[in-house]
């Protein structure tokens, strides 16, 4: 309880990056409400952030992923695109979208030196309509785990485009 909040669900921390390890930021410094968090725990909850996944496969015997994690955010994100279809203002949600093919991640692309990366993204009506940059904001500490998030972003989205380039229906 950092926040003074005990509702989980009123708390919002911008993630960016990747979905997985390292490519994982989690950005506690512009969370909303502010929360103070002090400094012998930041690192093991980055970490907790970071790994989450495989903890839950561990805590399975390695018999399973973190499956509920990732159905719940499907579910979330299928909602939010709905009421944005629908005209609702407002909806963010952290989306992993090329950057170059939506309003405002031109910059975030040639800041991070990635094509492909998750931010908050203003959804509306059409879908993906504005990438909001929040890295400028972030603390030295957050900017260091952005630089190895992006060198592990590199190889994997080089891996996904090569991947892509081999299969059969793109040819």
């Amino acid at each position: 309880d950092f926040a003074g909040e005990n509702d989980p669900s009123k708390i919002v921390i911008p993630v960016v990056g990747g979905h997985s390890g390292e490519t994982i930021v989690p950005l506690f410094s512009q969370s909303k409400p502010a929360i103070n968090i002090p400094a012998e725990k930041l690192g093991p909850l980055v970490k907790r952030v970071q790994f989450g996944g495989d903890e839950v496969v561990q805590a399975k015997g390695g018999a399973g992923s973190a499956t509920l994690s990732m159905a719940y955010a499907g579910y979330r994100f299928t909602e939010s695109v709905i009421k944005a279809a629908k005209g609702q203002k407002g909806i963010i949600e952290p989306s992993y979208v090329y950057l170059p093919g939506i309003d405002g991640g031109d910059a975030i692309s040639k800041e991070t030196g990635v094509d492909y990366f998750s931010v908050p993204i203003e959804l509306g009506p059409l879908g993906a309509e504005k990438a909001q940059n929040v890295l400028s904001s972030m603390t030295l500490e957050e900017k260091r785990l952005l630089e190895a998030c992006k060198t592990g972003l590199k190889g994997s989205i080089e891996k996904g485009i090569q991947f892509i380039a081999k299969s059969p229906d793109t040819k």
